[in-house]
């Protein structure tokens, strides 16, 4: 039986604001800042009531992907899309970079991106 449930997700980064502006241009929501030192934590909170959290961490080093052996990108996000071309589009306008988007004419069901800070995400085709 679950004792805890899931509050939020952070991210490490070196400009929170910048990738939690990124991900509401991606996700909506609002922006806002954190507990602390301003800057250092901003949240994402979503139209459905999740949260993304993003921390400053200025020596951040983007995750090699998709290797496993050294600084692997131990975690990403898919995101949901009904027009996987229209949101290809949109992320790579908002600083998304493409890292694997060959899906095979369409017979793979998702694209992999790196946001603007290096981290991996999916858009998947619903």
């Amino acid at each position: 039986m679950a004792f805890a449930s899931l509050t939020l997700t952070a991210i490490d980064c070196p400009d929170p604001y910048r990738l939690a502006e990124f991900y509401a241009a991606v996700l909506g929501g609002e922006v806002t800042n954190g507990p602390g030192e301003e800057g250092h934590w901003v949240e994402l909170r979503l139209p459905d009531g999740q949260r993304l959290a993003f921390q400053r961490a200025p020596g951040l080093r983007a995750p090699d992907w998709p290797r496993a052996d050294d600084n692997s990108q131990q975690l990403h996000l898919d995101l949901s899309v009904v027009d996987i071309d229209t949101a290809h589009e949109r992320v790579l306008e908002l600083g998304a970079r493409p890292l694997d988007v060959d899906d095979d004419g369409g017979k793979r069901n998702f694209r992999v991106y790196a946001d603007p800070a290096g981290h991996p995400f999916c858009l998947v085709r619903e």
